[in-house]
């Protein structure tokens, strides 16, 4: 572990209510690993435990898994992913720097996705599964480096609730009113907050508005600060975070 203070992280739960969801469900919400050079097979591991020490029914990582193109680094972190172990299974989608391993062989994300397969995390890339009678899964593609298409992502829902994962919160505002709720990354919530001027950048075209936490408007959604760092191996007043989200059709509040 080259930066053992990475792995430092908080776990935080939310209960809120989804249209059209007949019964719980615990949603672990990954984002922003950014497995490279700073974050290593040993963080990985140890987040992946403490997200299966939540007993998540479900897992879903909002993009940015990796920052490097480097597969050396990026093989064996995936590969501890196998840990996410979760009756309704664990998917991602991508984030823009995961686009950066278009620079290995393959000069897509075709390698990405299969080392990510072989871990049994899979990637919803504009595409959606029903994973049960009341819940409908969908993710799109990055907002920056792909191309996301939220209307393919639900071409095949048919009934129950609709949750939906990408990775930047810029596209709040092409998300149709029929998702129920949309989870996010990428802000790192500032990842560095000074005080006075708040945070130093959240790479949002809407500067701070979209940092972190809970939003009614333009949609449903909550934007994680994420686990991993990036450009400096750094987090003042931006803890890394793993959340549970337990979603069920009753009342809103924070346990």
């Amino acid at each position: 572990m080259r930066f053992p203070w990475l792995a430092a992280h908080e776990v935080n739960r939310y209960a809120r209510p989804l249209a059209g969801l007949e019964r719980p469900v615990r949603v672990a919400h990954l984002s922003d690993l950014h497995i490279g050079y700073y974050v290593d097979a040993k963080i990985i591991a140890h987040w992946v435990e403490a997200t299966m020490a939540q007993k998540p029914d479900l897992v879903v990582i909002s993009g940015d898994l990796t920052d490097t193109h480097r597969a050396e680094w990026i093989r064996p972190a995936v590969a501890e992913l196998a840990g996410l172990e979760a009756p309704l299974g664990a998917w991602a989608v991508w984030g823009n720097h995961d686009y950066r391993l278009r620079r290995y062989k393959s000069r897509d994300l075709s390698d990405l996705q299969g080392w990510l397969e072989q871990a049994g995390v899979r990637v919803l890339n504009n595409a959606g599964v029903q994973l049960r009678d009341d819940l409908y899964l969908a993710g799109v593609d990055d907002l920056w480096h792909g191309q996301p298409d939220v209307s393919q992502a639900l071409k095949d829902h048919r009934e129950g609730a609709v949750l939906l994962v990408c990775h930047n919160p810029d596209y709040f505002f092409e998300v149709p009113a029929k998702v129920g709720l949309t989870l996010v990354g990428h802000t790192h919530g500032g990842q560095v907050i000074l005080p006075i001027l708040g945070p130093v950048s959240t790479s949002s075209r809407y500067g701070k508005r979209f940092a972190e936490g809970w939003f009614e408007e333009p949609v449903k959604g909550f934007v994680s600060r994420g686990l991993g760092v990036s450009t400096v191996p750094i987090r003042f007043r931006a803890k890394a975070e793993i959340v549970i989200h337990e979603l069920h059709p009753g009342k809103i509040g924070k346990r």
